[in-house]
This record gives structure tokens, C-alpha cells and sequence, in this order.
């Protein structure tokens, strides 16, 4: 049987891939959330053989809960499931720990054969992602994967993420449950770590990191 914890934000997207997992007699789906901190302590409390992660999620997105993950759960296999397909995604997906990374247009044949590739441990990227070397882009995931942006602790990658989504400080408080002045310190951290100088500068790292969507 191959367990798998289902993180979503769209509940009926959430629900429509439960009902496709389900119909396959040795899927079992043990976990699911639309959160993506609530998608790593599923991960971490279950140990499923599989997870997979939506890319864009309150909280945290997939990549962050993928690479939370990898610590807090090291043998289950991820797989991102993204309406992106541009490189940058697939990229950061590869190098948070993603074994697979399938687009949501894709038939469900697809996304059920990516998480039997995924739970056999080779890598799988769905169409159109496939039409080039799988090779090329794990030469380049493995190229850039000690980035600046593995400096960053997993409370500075949550700040980041919500100050690039344009949540104020105050918010970003009430949100992580710290004070205002923490998330301040946090804030000066990234931004020294990362070399960046304004907010601006912020949000165009998020996006081309993956960590935003792309306009």
C-alpha cells in the first residue's frame, strides 16, 4: 500500500485528486490540508511513503514544505504539482528534494503514473516538462543547490515569503504568532543574507526563486 498525504488549497481541486487516488486499489490517502504548515506536520506525525505539494499554499508554499520535509520526514518522496511550468519552479522543486514535478493541466493518468515513478525513487517531470533532458535540469538544479537562500532559517523563509505576498510586519506578527519587533529582526536578516536592499528587491528574489508566483 502506498501512503500519501495530499496537500492542496483549492479544496475541490483537493477533493477531485482524493477521489482520482483513491480509485487506484493500492493508494491510500492518510492525510490532507489546504496549509502548508499543517501539510509538514502531517508529513512529520504520518511518515507517508508520499506527499504531494502543491506549489503555492498559505503559510508555506510547496517548496518550503518540501524542504522541511526532507528533514522531518527523510524517506517519504515528494512530488510538486504546480500550474507552473517555467524553469525557475522545476528548478527549486529539484532542489528542495522533489523526486517529481507535474503540471496540473496534466490527465490523471499522468499524475498517477508520477507518483508510482516518485514512490520507486527516480525522478519524474510531466508533460510538457519532459520534452527536455530530465538530465539537464537536474545538472542545473545540482549546479545552483547550495544557493544563498539555504542560509536562510525555516522562520526567515516563512517571514520572507509573507513579506513578499505584501503582508506588513504587524500581520506578519499576528500570523507566526511572534512580535513585531522579531519579525523586524527576521526581516534585516534576510535582507543582509540575501544582499537585497529594498522590499522591491524582496519580491523580485521570491519570484524568480519560485517562492511567488510569476506575473
Amino acid at each position: 500500500m502506498i501512503t500519501i498525504v495530499l496537500a492542496e488549497d483549492h479544496r475541490i481541486v483537493r477533493q477531485g485528486i482524493k477521489a482520482l487516488l483513491a480509485s487506484e486499489s493500492d493508494f491510500r490517502v492518510v492525510g490532507e490540508t489546504g496549509d502548508g504548515l499543517e501539510a509538514v506536520q502531517l508529513i512529520e506525525r504520518l511518515r507517508p511513503n508520499i506527499a504531494v505539494l502543491d506549489l503555492m499554499m498559505p503559510s508555506l508554499g510547496g517548496l518550503e514544505v518540501a524542504r522541511e520535509a526532507k528533514s522531518r520526514s527523510p524517506q517519504t518522496r515528494l512530488l510538486v504539482l504546480s500550474m507552473y511550468s517555467n524553469e525557475a519552479y522545476v528548478l527549486e522543486a529539484l532542489r528542495a528534494g522533489a523526486l517529481g514535478y507535474v503540471i496540473k493541466e496534466s490527465s490523471s493518468d499522468v499524475l498517477v503514473y508520477a507518483i508510482r515513478e516518485v514512490m520507486a525513487g527516480h525522478h519524474y517531470l510531466g508533460p510538457p516538462l519532459s520534452e527536455r533532458s530530465l538530465v539537464t535540469y537536474l545538472e542545473k538544479a545540482g549546479a545552483g543547490a547550495h544557493s544563498t537562500y539555504e542560509t536562510l532559517t525555516p522562520r526567515e523563509r516563512e517571514v520572507m515569503k509573507l513579506t513578499a505576498e505584501g503582508y506588513s510586519s504587524p500581520e506578519i506578527a499576528d500570523r507566526l504568532v511572534l512580535s513585531p519587533r522579531t519579525v523586524e529582526t527576521h526581516r534585516a536578516n534576510i535582507m543582509r543574507k540575501l544582499e537585497l536592499r529594498t522590499t522591491a528587491d524582496l519580491v523580485r528574489y521570491a519570484i524568480r526563486h519560485g517562492i511567488l508566483p510569476q506575473e
